[in-house]
């Protein structure tokens, strides 16, 4: 790999974060919670694969970071200062991520959409130390 950008995470944490505001407009538009919600999939699925691209970036073994599990990758990048959250957190936004896969009801809405806030304080703090060492 030669080439490193944060730019598409940053874009689409910018996406979380104005639907976010615009949630918290009107939290009883449900199809605005329902954006919001997806918005949170796929700013956690891309902040997965920089935070690993990153880390096989820096790595002068860049293929120990194929085989690692979830907690082992979250753990490494919390060893380079990368993370607000440690792994509990990981986990929380984890499992957030996996209920929307499996189980769609208000409950769950409601989890999910009550984590992000958390959420986009850690992807955003993540951005910033990219941006940062790059």
């Amino acid at each position: 790999m030669t080439n490193f950008s944060v730019l598409p995470l940053q874009n689409i944490v910018n996406r979380l974060d104005e639907g976010l505001i615009r949630y918290q407009q009107n939290i009883n538009d449900l199809q605005i919670r329902d954006g919001l919600i997806q918005r949170f999939e796929f700013t956690y699925e891309i902040s997965h694969k920089i935070l690993k691209r990153y880390l096989e970036y820096i790595s002068p073994n860049p293929e120990i970071y194929d085989q690692m599990n979830f907690q082992d990758l979250i753990r490494s990048a919390n060893e380079y200062g990368l993370l607000m959250g440690n792994w509990t957190d990981w986990k929380q936004y984890r499992d957030m991520r996996s209920r929307t896969s499996h189980t769609y009801d208000e409950e769950t809405a409601i989890m999910v959409v009550s984590g992000i806030p958390k959420f986009l304080l850690e992807v955003k703090h993540l951005v910033k130390v990219l941006q940062e060492r790059l």
